[in-house]
């Protein structure tokens, strides 16, 4: 797994030696990243202005395509222990390198925040129903705003809960994956 564009485009990333993540394609990485840049150049905005969670991060791997772009703050949130010790050792040149990282652990338990952040992307096991519980629980502790764009990807047959006043912008599917946009009202970057 390497990242596809940005300042470092190319780099490999470790995953972990379990069953419990299950990383994006490259494929679908890049093709995701395609349209949030397309989004961003169409209002008028740049990755540097936008604050980003990957939520169930596993390797990190969005939140690090994020931050290749230019993004400044990336926040990752993981569970799992081999995940988190993953993760933790490919997000360490982010920091070096400027970027602001914060890594919590359990997206179900979020600490609160301010401020919600401008993207999420939420990746969880598929089939485990946590899309629902992930947002409320975000939502109640700050991270989810009404312009929050979330990028969520689940099992291409697996239907999308999401809460009553979410809007789906777009599905898209690559392979086993589905790739759903939504928001709770017109995004950031629609």
């Amino acid at each position: 797994m390497r990242i596809v564009a940005g300042k470092y485009r190319g780099k490999i990333l470790v995953a972990p030696n379990t069953d419990a993540t299950r990383p994006t394609s490259d494929r679908a990485r890049e093709s995701v990243f395609n349209i949030l840049g397309g989004r961003l150049l169409k209002n008028g905005l740049s990755w540097e202005e936008l604050s980003v969670l990957d939520a169930f991060a596993g390797t990190g791997a969005l939140g690090i395509e994020a931050a290749s772009r230019g993004v400044p703050n990336v926040v990752f949130m993981e569970k799992d222990a081999e995940a988190l010790k993953v993760l933790r050792r490919n997000a360490a040149f982010l920091e070096r390198d400027g970027c602001r990282v914060s890594i919590f652990s359990d997206v179900l338990l979020p600490p609160s925040v301010p401020a919600p952040v401008d993207l999420i992307f939420m990746d969880p096991p598929y089939g485990k129903g946590l899309i629902l519980p992930a947002i409320q629980a975000l939502s109640e502790s700050g991270w989810l705003g009404k312009k929050t764009l979330c990028v969520i990807e689940t099992e291409k047959k697996e239907k999308t809960s999401l809460p009553p006043v979410f809007s789906i912008h777009e599905e898209r599917t690559y392979g086993k994956a589905k790739i759903t946009f939504a928001s709770v009202s017109n995004p950031l970057f629609a």
